[in-house]
């Protein structure tokens, strides 16, 4: 039943018809005149859309917003990774091959940027990521930085930081803090429109490298990795944090933020939904706390902390310190 629903949701982002509601209630068949959907399917799809709480009826075989429709609409990113999950839903549809690793995934050929510093990765797949983590960062940002507040900073390198969306939030909490991206020269020509764009350029400074094979800016004293290390394998992982060990200054921080597995207590968004997102990626893992917090040891730091995070299911936080 669950996957049926989900597809419902699928289909009223898909045709817009939340959005065609915004102004007021409207009848079916003016939805589905809009939709291109035939009468009867489109009743279908609103009673749905009603049994799912997006959609209200109203008199006259008119349909209007839910408050629950109305907030989907307001939540930064939501509708387009509603939209993205066509990719891992048919990745989905046999989780046994997926299992077995009998499958080429939609979502490791939507996300080839991973596998590798070898080759560029085509403008187009760049820009199309860094929208999609743009879109989806707010709710991100805003928990990473109840968890772990800046104050003392002087300047803060995020590594990954595609087009600046965290460091955008950043910058307009803490004014003085010196802010710098690094993250592909390709997705370089994006960033540096969008920080115009919000008036940002002065701000936030873009270095272009791969943490792979590319040497980090040294001028750092908190280095952030958001929603980073899920993407990548536990090699990977260890050489980034390594590397980011090495930048930082005696005292340093490092803080990790992104949606973590359960360890020995499983939760569905880290140990359902991400652990199977990544396995069709075909790299990267979610990771417990534990775990996490076991590599930044490996890599040298200490001072590891979990700070409580107010909503596990959009990300939890890891922070560590470059020993004295």
């Amino acid at each position: 039943m669950g996957f049926v629903q989900s597809q419902a949701l699928y289909a009223l982002v898909k045709l817009k018809t939340l959005e065609h509601l915004l102004d007021g209630p409207l009848s079916q068949e003016a939805l589905a005149d809009r939709a291109c959907v035939p009468i009867a399917r489109m009743e279908i799809l609103l009673q749905a859309g009603v049994a799912l709480k997006l959609l209200r009826r109203h008199r006259r075989g008119r349909y209007g917003l839910a408050r629950r429709g109305a907030a989907l609409l307001g939540v930064p990113g939501l509708a387009q990774m509603i939209l993205h999950h066509d990719h891992f839903y048919q990745d989905m549809a046999d989780p046994v091959a997926l299992l077995r690793d009998q499958v080429d995934t939609k979502l490791a050929q939507f996300w080839p940027y991973v596998f590798g510093a070898t080759g560029a990765a085509p403008q187009s797949v760049t820009d199309e990521y860094s929208r999609l983590m743009e879109q989806s960062q707010a709710l991100v940002a805003a928990d990473t930085l109840k968890m772990v507040p800046l104050k003392g900073a002087e300047t803060l390198l995020d590594i990954g930081g595609g087009t600046g969306a965290f460091l955008a939030h950043v910058a307009r909490q803490y004014p003085a803090l010196n802010l710098n991206i690094f993250d592909l020269a390709q997705v370089g020509p994006a960033a540096q429109n969008r920080l115009a764009e919000q008036g940002l350029s002065d701000r936030i400074s873009f270095h272009g490298g791969s943490f792979r094979s590319d040497p980090l800016p040294l001028e750092a004293d908190v280095i952030s990795l958001i929603r980073v290390l899920y993407d990548h394998s536990d090699e990977t992982v260890q050489a980034l944090l390594k590397k980011t060990y090495e930048a930082l200054p005696v005292g340093g921080q490092l803080i990790i933020s992104e949606p973590m597995a359960g360890g020995a207590a499983p939760t569905r968004p880290g140990d359902v939904y991400f652990a199977f997102y990544t396995m069709a990626m075909n790299t990267g893992k979610a990771r417990s706390v534990a775990q996490i917090s076991a590599l930044c040891n490996e890599a040298g730091f200490v001072d590891i902390k979990t700070p409580k995070a107010p909503r596990p299911f959009i990300t939890s936080a890891v922070t560590a310190r470059k020993p004295r």
